[in-house]
């Protein structure tokens, strides 16, 4: 579910009706189409949208979706988890998304090049202006933000870039970085156990499970579980990480099949008795027909809104913990402001002050939820959603706007 709809925050915050109106529809939504011509009486018809949901804060900020399921509704909901999820971090951004409506594993990289192309021609007011600052998301990656840069060659109007023309070095594993950071914190400050001595699933194996997997082994996690879109393995002594890597190394080759454990079906990782359970894949995976069969102590949202409103219920009643997205994946948007910062001041910042960084937010940002929590005698997602209104609302009432 992600964000706590308002209705039920009113029970712990005080929200006007006006603050209410400004929070719950999208400030901008821009529709329209992405359409190419790629050969004689060949056309690529895409219906592509942009969100900008509240920008108190600061400038839209958010990644390109690029999916065959790509709808406004989700970009809306999308762009409406950045509003939060900045507010949290104490990032000077506001909320936005967009998305492209494509199958983008069907498209051959020149025609990639020239959509992406057209898709900043379609919006090109919003990136030269500053208004939207898009980053990499699901199906889109660094080369298209490289792109998006030699389109507008403004390098502050983009993050997710390449290192060698102005990205930040460790912004590709950022994500996981505060994935693996917010585990670590959970072990040792709510089950009261080093990792060491917990058990890990992880469903996906895309860019956040994969270097979620990586840091939390450096970190001395043992891994039991991990799955993708096509399988997955378990082994109760752990994962051997680097053979795993060796055997999936792209996210196009599965772990399923991988010799050194048991295969599992994608649904049965969730099922399974760990201490940590990860979903860092796609929304909506933990909802009203499985959650009931979760058993792990504490789940770490790695995706998006990976449990459903329903689900949240069903596991809140189970007395299961969960560290929302807006937490728990900000790494990726943390690292994003250290990139836009640097390329409007000229700055340069190794990968090893990006962790740092990352892993000091996400700490405060735990901390803050933490005492919250405690106050009010409430669940993490609704802790995490309290701090977040509180900034925005305050925010609201300084620029005048209630």
């Amino acid at each position: 579910m992600a964000i706590v709809p308002l209705d039920k925050m009113k029970n712990f915050i005080d929200i006007s009706q006006a603050a209410e109106i400004l929070l719950k529809k999208s400030e901008k939504e821009i529709t329209f189409n992405v359409n190419l011509k790629t050969g004689k009486d060949k056309i690529i018809f895409c219906d592509a949208f942009l969100v900008y949901h509240n920008v108190v804060l600061g400038p839209a900020k958010g990644g390109i979706r690029i999916s065959s399921d790509v709808s406004l509704e989700e970009t809306r909901k999308l762009a409406e988890i950045m509003t939060y999820k900045n507010a949290l971090a104490g990032l000077p951004f506001g909320g936005g998304k967009s998305g492209i409506k494509v199958n983008i594993e069907n498209i051959d990289e020149f025609t990639r090049v020239a959509l992406i192309k057209e898709f900043v021609h379609m919006i090109r007011e919003e990136l030269i202006s500053g208004s939207y600052i898009p980053a990499p998301d699901l199906g889109s990656g660094p080369e298209d933000m490289a792109v998006i840069y030699g389109e507008t060659h403004i390098p502050e109007s983009v993050t997710g870039k390449p290192v060698r023309i102005g990205g930040l070095p460790g912004r590709k594993e950022a994500t996981g970085r505060s994935v693996a950071k917010s585990t670590l914190l959970a072990s040792e400050k709510i089950l009261k156990k080093k990792i060491s001595s917990c058990k890990v699933a992880i469903q996906g194996f895309g860019n956040v499970g994969r270097n979620t997997a990586i840091f939390l082994t450096e970190m001395g996690a043992r891994i039991v579980a991990i799955s993708d879109k096509y399988g997955g393995v378990f082994n109760n002594k752990g994962l051997d990480l680097k053979s795993l890597l060796n055997y999936a190394p792209t996210k196009y080759q599965s772990v399923a099949g991988f010799p050194e454990g048991e295969n599992i079906k994608n649904e049965e990782l969730l099922n399974l008795d760990v201490d940590i359970l990860i979903p860092a894949a796609i929304g909506g995976v933990i909802n009203e027909s499985n959650a009931a069969s979760v058993k792990a102590k504490i789940i770490i949202e790695g995706a998006n809104d990976p449990i459903t409103e329903k689900g949240d219920e069903i596991l809140e009643k189970k007395g299961i913990e969960v560290l929302p997205d807006i937490l728990c994946n900000s790494g990726g948007v943390i690292a994003s402001y250290i990139e836009w910062r640097n390329a409007k001041s000229g700055n340069q910042t190794d990968k090893e002050e990006v962790y740092e960084m990352i892993d000091r937010k996400i700490e405060q940002c735990f901390n803050n939820i933490l005492r919250i929590k405690k106050e009010l005698k409430t669940s993490f997602r609704i802790s995490a959603t309290f701090l977040s209104l509180n900034e925005l609302i305050e925010a609201m009432k300084e620029r005048r706007w209630l």
